[in-house]
């Protein structure tokens, strides 16, 4: 189930952009290049949709279907029920609207969990709840490692409502085992609110078999528009309180959003569904449907991904001058590899960049984890981050611009 690549790259509008040739994109787990169907739709929807959408006239009627559509789609890959599935402006967005439902929904001295190794967006807003007089209790990584240790997790829950932890860090990368950490939290009696959004570009998940009872992911990090996506699974999302208009209290998936959403930026989200089905076809299996596809993609993403990464995890074990985040094995972690060195992390990206190649220096919205780890914020990683759309060229183009930079 190899993936081609240039089949890969042609589904890109970036790869055949003058303005961007030569240059090797390693700042993905910022945002990666949407894909031409996402573009596509886009630019197709204010072209001749952008009107309000739901009425009885074609375009707005149509307009209104596209949207239907792209919720549709991406739950179904998601294995979820459709109405489980809601758009927002960002994921930091989405999980600020979610923290003031629990608010509400917790009563005073009823505890959570959060982790430092998330991302702020997966942390800060879960932890001010504190100000409502909810205990706070925070599961710690390794500061040698940045691992969650599962052994340490059964005291934390116990008698607590809600886990929020990331399915992997946004500079630590390892994979965190979702299912295993959501049967824990359930078996004590706490839901389970996963961060996806690093994860989510290397291969979408079930999060039906995931068994999470929130799973967020940001559209524009998995080749779509700029949108956040939030599951609410059907029970937790009848139980939380609304935070909507009072009179779209009885529709889940707009329960959770305040604002009413972005109607091209939702109706393009579509494309990213067309992606995955364009990826399928090009394996040439039989067909099955919509998550059946999505897990054969994320699996062939994943393998792709494995393949690339190594080289490049085996050249940063073979310094010591570098400190390298997280895992040194591909298999269990993404491709989004953070390295500290003894120069400004920002420094040495810019010394990349007349090498063609793209990268950042900084602390990423990853304060804690870096704190916890023993990095100094301000002096900041060195993240480099790709996805199945990368070639083995590039990585062997960014190993040879470390060598010469380091």
């Amino acid at each position: 189930m190899a993936l081609d690549i240039d089949f890969i790259r042609s589904q890109f509008p970036a790869f055949r952009e003058p303005s961007l040739a030569d240059q090797a994109f390693f700042e993905n787990a910022g945002g990666s290049y949407p894909c031409r169907f996402v573009v596509d739709r886009l630019a197709r929807f204010y072209r001749e949709r952008k009107v309000q959408p739901y009425g009885p006239f074609d375009s707005s009627r149509v307009g209104g279907e596209e949207m239907d559509e792209a919720r549709t789609r991406l739950s179904k890959m998601l294995g979820v029920h459709e109405d489980e599935l809601s758009f927002g402006p960002s994921t930091t967005q989405n999980v600020y609207v979610l923290a003031n439902a629990f608010r509400e929904y917790l009563s005073e001295g009823d505890a959570i969990v959060v982790t430092n190794q998330d991302h702020e967006a997966n942390s800060g807003a879960w932890r001010r709840l504190s100000d409502a007089g909810i205990e706070v209790r925070e599961w710690q990584i390794d500061p040698d490692t940045g691992h969650l240790d599962l052994s340490a997790l059964g005291g934390l829950l116990e008698g607590a409502k809600l886990l929020c932890f990331p399915h992997c860090s946004n500079v630590i990368g390892e994979i965190n085992d979702v299912s295993a950490i959501s049967q824990i939290a359930h078996d004590a009696g706490a839901v389970v609110c996963v961060d996806g959004v690093s994860y989510a570009p290397h291969g979408f998940p079930n999060v039906d078999k995931l068994g999470a009872d929130i799973y967020l992911f940001s559209a524009y990090k998995t080749y779509g528009p700029h949108q956040g996506i939030m599951v609410v699974r059907r029970v937790l999302a009848e139980a939380l309180p609304n935070q909507a208009h009072y009179f779209n209290a009885g529709t889940l998936y707009k329960k959770f959003t305040p604002a009413g959403p972005d109607h091209a930026q939702v109706a393009a989200c579509a494309g990213m569904a067309d992606y995955v089905d364009a990826l399928y076809a090009s394996l040439d299996l039989s067909h099955v449907g919509a998550s059946e596809r999505a897990e054969v993609v994320h699996d062939a993403m994943r393998t792709r991904e494995v393949e690339l990464m190594q080289p490049l995890l085996e050249f940063l074990r073979s310094r010591n001058d570098v400190r390298m985040l997280g895992p040194a094995t591909a298999e269990t972690r993404a491709p989004t590899v953070a390295i500290h060195h003894s120069r400004s992390a920002e420094h040495l990206a810019a010394e990349l960049a007349p090498h063609n190649v793209n990268v950042c220096g900084g602390d990423f919205y990853a304060v804690r984890p870096l704190e916890a780890s023993g990095i100094d914020p301000a002096h900041g990683v060195l993240r480099m981050s790709f996805t199945h759309y990368t070639t083995r060229e590039e990585v062997d183009r960014l190993i040879a611009a470390l060598d010469h930079v380091l």
